[in-house]
């Protein structure tokens, strides 16, 4: 995410009471410093409780309270939506820590076509929406404590997050996007995404943004499937505004950022 975080805010319509530090990234990494936003019940002075859009630094790669040390986390940067809610790591954030990961796009390597030559090497892509607006992702945070570290040392409390995939599109999610009026464009988009690869970070439409960072805890792993299942349904409709561009291979090495990461590959020749 290279976005300043005010934009970040106006967008998300969350509040932001003190200024975060998140310097820009273009090749986010798991265990890195990413934004988050959620949503936190706030007592109120009337007989209802209100909530509050809130953006956070956490750390990507889920961390879940009962984990003895930070490398969980390492194993657990995305999360498959068929299972969020079996897993141990994911089945409690998922009824009552939801919040989401914007972000400017993400990198995805295409692999060679079956029978290309041995020399063929993986393509490098750049997805991101057509418009330059931020892409939220459906992701889950937990609050870790580091037992090491002393009571009242605000480094013994680590906000950890991951994020939501599912199955990329294939040919009858085509069919079921363009009988739910998305167009052309939209459509090839979609194809592309089920040639790059097998699994889609889940992006969020505004509704489902609001619904899923409702803080209200779900009572049943049932309930948190519903509300899963309503984020896959809107996915293929709100990824047919993507464009994906190819860039360099520059984006393999983590010590490579710049927004040259991010030229489309033609630009760069």
């Amino acid at each position: 995410m290279a976005r300043a975080i005010g934009d970040l805010v106006a967008d998300s319509g969350a509040d932001l009471d003190e200024e975060l530090v998140l310097p820009p990234n273009w090749n986010v990494a798991p265990t890195d410093d990413v934004a988050v936003v959620l949503e936190r019940a706030v007592p109120t002075s009337g007989p209802e409780a209100g909530t509050r859009r809130e953006i956070h630094v956490a750390r990507w790669g889920l961390i879940p309270p009962w984990a003895k040390d930070l490398s969980v986390g390492s194993r657990a940067f995305n999360a498959r939506s068929e299972t969020v809610t079996e897993k141990p790591t994911f089945r409690s954030a998922v009824k009552a820590r939801r919040c989401a990961v914007p972000v400017d796009g993400y990198y995805e390597w295409l692999k060679p076509d079956p029978g290309a030559p041995k020399s063929a090497k993986k393509r490098p892509f750049y997805v991101h929406s057509a418009d330059g607006s931020p892409t939220y992702f459906a992701g889950l945070y937990e609050w870790w404590r580091d037992e090491s570290m002393p009571e009242g040392d605000p480094g013994r409390w680590l906000l950890s997050c991951t994020i939501l995939t599912g199955p990329s599109p294939g040919a009858a999610d085509l069919e079921s996007a363009r009988n739910d009026g998305v167009n052309q464009a939209g459509l090839d988009t979609l194809e592309q995404l089920g040639g790059l690869h097998d699994r889609l970070p889940l992006p969020l439409d505004r509704d489902t943004l609001d619904a899923w960072l409702d803080p209200v805890k779900l009572p049943s792993a049932e309930a948190a499937e519903a509300l899963v299942a309503q984020v896959r349904e809107q996915a293929y409709r709100t990824a047919s505004a993507w464009t994906l561009d190819e860039v360099g291979t520059a984006v393999g090495n983590v010590r490579n950022n710049g927004p040259e990461l991010i030229e489309p590959l033609e630009s760069l020749l």
